[in-house]
């Protein structure tokens, strides 16, 4: 992964929520030129401070875009490939690459070469599955985690690697910065390896991150030959930690993020298009600048769900449309939102552009200073590099130790014999800081 991607902060969109798409599609459709509608906002993530879109899924698909039905066409809710490629030019215009959403692990129901099997199982195309052969009825099938609109492929076919790798290089080839891979974690890893070493021969510069939620990260990544990974672990410890007004969660995690850094670095984030909002998840609102200062202040590639940097609301539910209030249709321009999300727009501007004044904070490691349940200060550093995160969790003041620290870059807090190994900063009530050194 070159030093440009690892820098890069993200803005997370799902296209057929932002757009306002039906949920299912029409066979036969006409096509819909909904992706104007996002072309619309992205001097609104440019101004954010973002310098990357990471689309949800774009490709046909029968319902919410995870059931695939076919990879080399745009879904006709959202308009047609002069609409992507507009969209990508766009982007591309204001500084802003652009990530793609692959689902390779399965695909829908709809899948020109399932539906061939359902009418012949004995059809060649049956290899792209993993059938259980059941006389006299519908085939069986592997699914994915028990859905059966999400028909999992066979990957040990190799007609099936070419198709995912031929899928890459075609949108790679029509202007797309990289991929992310939708349930990496649920394909073999030699099936990755495969195919991604293809894909680099051609397009050595993609940038390529798997969805994974668990397991061993950094082993992962070297099987597999993902530049980066979703660090779910991260994820939970932050509002969990905050929730819990327990900031040794906190460390912990850090501590094991600080292995994954040794390796490659993750993408992080607070929120996503499968997880409750971060706004909601939080027991306390009081803490959502906490998670922002941690979420941009800690080593990592930052990603920002859309609509959470107005602090929108929504908890995921699990049943059938229980990811409705996560995925909103979105206005039709940025002057449309409520006045109370600004703030919060205005403070995502503040920590990212401490961001990217110090693009070594993405290989950061984080040590801790102070640690007790409701209070911390971390020092992050890289090579020479340093600064210091200060949290305060409490409705009480704090006074912590923050050696060396010269200013107040982010937040605010009061420094106490600056610039020497004595300094301390004074948190108010539920307070942070993010401080430099230099």
């Amino acid at each position: 992964m070159s030093e440009r991607d690892e820098n890069r902060i993200w803005w997370h969109v799902y296209p057929l929520g932002f757009v306002g798409a039906e949920q299912a599609a029409v066979p036969d459709a006409p096509v819909v030129h909904r992706l104007d509608h996002l072309r619309g906002w992205l001097d609104y993530a440019a101004e954010l401070g973002a310098t990357g879109i990471a689309l949800g899924p774009v490709f046909a698909s029968s319902n919410h875009g995870y059931d695939t039905v076919d990879h080399l066409r745009i879904d006709p809710r959202l308009g047609d490939e002069a609409d992507l490629d507009a969209l990508v030019r766009d982007a591309h215009d204001r500084g802003l690459a652009v990530l793609l959403d692959g689902v390779f692990n399965h695909v829908g129901r709809d899948f020109p070469a399932f539906r061939e099997v359902l009418a012949d199982p004995a059809s060649p195309q049956a290899r792209w599955f993993r059938l259980v052969s059941t006389p006299g009825a519908e085939p069986d099938y592997a699914c994915f985690e028990g859905h059966r609109a999400l028909v999992t492929l066979n990957h040990a076919e190799p007609a099936v690697a070419d198709y995912v790798a031929g899928v890459m290089e075609h949108w790679l080839a029509r202007g797309a910065d990289g991929w992310r891979l939708d349930a990496a974690y649920a394909v073999p890893r030699v099936f990755w390896r495969a195919v991604l070493d293809r894909v680099r021969t051609a397009y050595p510069d993609a940038y390529i991150v798997g969805e994974v939620i668990h397991g061993d990260y950094a082993a992962i990544v070297r099987d597999t030959g993902l530049d980066a990974l979703t660090q779910y672990e991260l994820w939970k410890a932050t509002w969990s930690a905050l929730n819990d007004r327990n900031l040794f969660e906190l460390a912990h995690a850090l501590e094991r993020h600080n292995g994954v850094l040794d390796t490659f670095v993750p993408m992080t984030f607070v929120g996503n298009h499968d997880v409750t909002r971060i706004a909601s998840r939080l027991a306390d609102i009081r803490h959502l600048p906490h998670a922002l200062a941690i979420l941009f202040a800690v080593g990592g590639t930052p990603s920002v769900y859309a609509g959470d940097e107005q602090g929108f609301l929504g908890v995921k539910e699990n049943r059938a449309g229980g990811d409705d209030a996560i995925r909103p249709a979105f206005p039709a321009s940025p002057a449309n939102l409520p006045a109370d999300g600004w703030p919060i727009y205005r403070l995502h501007q503040e920590l990212i552009a401490v961001r990217r004044r110090h693009p070594w904070l993405a290989r950061a490691r984080t040590s801790r200073l102070h640690l007790a349940n409701g209070e911390a200060s971390f020092e992050l550093r890289s090579g020479e590099n340093r600064m210091i995160l200060a949290l305060n969790l409490s409705d009480g003041s704090s006074d912590l130790p923050a050696p060396g620290a010269r200013q107040v870059e982010a937040g605010s807090g009061e420094l106490v014999r600056a610039g020497t190994p004595d300094t301390r900063v004074a948190l108010p009530p539920f307070g942070w800081a993010l401080l430099a050194t230099s």
